[in-house]
């Protein structure tokens, strides 16, 4: 039987679409991929996915239902892993939880499941360790501003710890790796780009 190769955006609903997608086609043999790591290969059939909110939030739904806070939890953040092929084993994880209709998110005896949540706890310590350790520069503006380079994508998940922390500052704390930050500006937080050159840094008073 043939592999088929989904290719998704690269987002939480992409993903979640994705696996919408399998069930609703029954594919047999799925391989889960980002447009940002996919290459062609002419053994197996190529879908490409087009993420749907919808179809994104029947899936969580499903998952929450299942899996519980917890679950839901370490699907999210070994997501935010950005390993390579991890999207393999988060499916796996889920279609395991779908097939058993339990919730099978402690059931470390599942090779699947244990990988999971090792990299789910990579993902958590790194949270907290960009939480401690995130220093700010204050700049002309006035508007404190922090580089960060961690190993994995955390930015969604501190977002909150710096936005009640720091809520009568503006900032923003820039992924340099991931070429994107998040700037609160007293009222809310939003995700924002930079052309992070020498010019950029002397607009925004670092140099």
């Amino acid at each position: 039987m043939q592999a088929t190769t989904l290719v998704y955006d690269g987002s939480f609903n992409g993903f979640l679409t994705t696996v919408f997608e399998i069930y609703e086609k029954r594919i047999a043999l799925p391989i889960i991929k980002k447009e940002t790591d996919f290459q062609k290969d002419f053994f197996s059939e190529t879908d490409t996915i087009i993420s749907s909110s919808d179809k994104a939030k029947r899936v969580f739904k499903g998952i929450k239902k299942l899996l519980k806070t917890k679950g839901c939890n370490t699907i999210y953040y070994a997501f935010l892993s950005e390993i390579i092929g991890v999207e393999n084993t988060l499916y796996n994880v889920i279609k395991y939880a779908f097939t058993t209709q339990q919730n099978i998110i402690s059931d470390y005896s599942n090779v699947e499941v244990l990988a999971l949540s090792k990299i789910a706890r990579k993902v958590s310590r790194e949270k907290h360790r960009m939480e401690a350790f995130v220093r700010f520069q204050e700049t002309k503006d006035g508007i404190y501003f922090a580089n960060i380079e961690p190993d994995f994508n955390v930015l969604p998940l501190i977002n909150h710890h710096f936005t009640k922390r720091y809520a009568d500052q503006k900032w923003i704390i820039y992924d340099l790796k991931r070429k994107y930050g998040l700037f609160y500006n007293l009222k809310k937080t939003e995700i924002i780009t930079l052309n992070f050159n020498v010019t950029t840094q002397k607009k925004i008073g670092l140099l």
